[in-house]
């Protein structure tokens, strides 16, 4: 599914297109997501978006009287369309804008979200127990230390647990593990201040480095062929199960860890 990049870089293009936009209509054609879109969603017609911003994995919709909580699953797509076309099977909701634009979500296996919220946003339960965002000075080796303190549990499973750090998925936790040197099966509670520092630094580093290479791929999100929740990335270990390692050339090993593919490099990862 898309991670914290994806939609960092989804929420980057299609701000320009947002923000300051009247919204005219709101079209609803399957309202079978993960969570049923409710009828309040019309509230947002004739209101203005006046922020678009991300939160974890959830893009944020802002108006004066409520926020559009609006969440990408695992394939879903969001286009800023002018002209629009004619809606496709898996086109599921249009915010028709006052520039004549359209923003549409596409989710074939409808897996995410549009949820209209109209409470103080932090009391939302999706967003109430959120962890720091990890490219902010929040995200600190004290604050780390903290939260791995005593814990039994993989430094990976800790990593991706988004009541500690927000965003850092599967793939990007293999990475950063890999780049700190770090046996992603190490008991968190181990590391000491030195190497969660490490972990902290390569953490920023990789999302960064993906945000940034993501910008320079998806350059475009006017046009319908495109797939925003996704692009191309160069990935030392990811995904290279039965590799060589690219600093040893031992072969790379892949094992499951909480049910997700973990690659790492008994060598080099400790």
């Amino acid at each position: 599914m898309p991670e914290l990049p994806e939609v960092e870089v989804t929420c980057q293009g299609i701000r320009p297109h947002l923000q300051g936009q009247r919204v005219t209509e709101v079209v609803v054609r399957q309202p079978q997501l993960r969570w049923p879109i409710e009828p309040e969603i019309l509230q947002m017609q004739g209101q203005t978006i006046t922020g678009v911003r991300r939160r974890a994995k959830y893009l944020l919709l802002e108006t004066d009287i409520g926020v559009l909580i609006l969440h990408l699953g695992m394939s879903g797509s969001l286009r800023v369309l002018d002209p629009a076309p004619a809606p496709e099977k898996h086109d599921h909701l249009d915010l028709v804008l006052g520039s004549g634009a359209v923003l549409r979500l596409n989710d074939p296996r409808r897996f995410g979200a549009a949820i209209w919220w109209t409470h103080p946003l932090l009391e939302h339960p999706l967003l109430a127990k959120l962890g720091p965002e990890p490219l902010t000075s929040a995200f600190n080796a004290d604050y780390l230390m903290s939260q791995l303190k005593g814990k039994k549990k993989a430094v990976k499973l800790a990593l991706m647990d988004n009541q500690v750090v927000v965003g850092v998925g599967n793939i990007y936790a293999n990475e950063a593990l890999f780049s700190a040197g770090i046996d992603p099966r190490r008991p968190a509670g181990t590391l000491n201040r030195a190497r969660v520092s490490q972990l902290v630094d390569e953490v920023k580093t990789v999302l960064a480095r993906a945000i940034k290479q993501g910008g320079t791929t998806l350059k475009d999100f006017t046009q319908a062929d495109g797939k925003p929740g996704y692009f191309a990335q160069q990935l030392l270990v990811y995904g290279r199960g039965g590799e060589a390692c690219p600093l040893c050339q031992r072969i790379l090993t892949e094992v499951k860890l909480g049910q997700r593919a973990t690659v790492f490099c008994d060598r080099c990862q400790r």
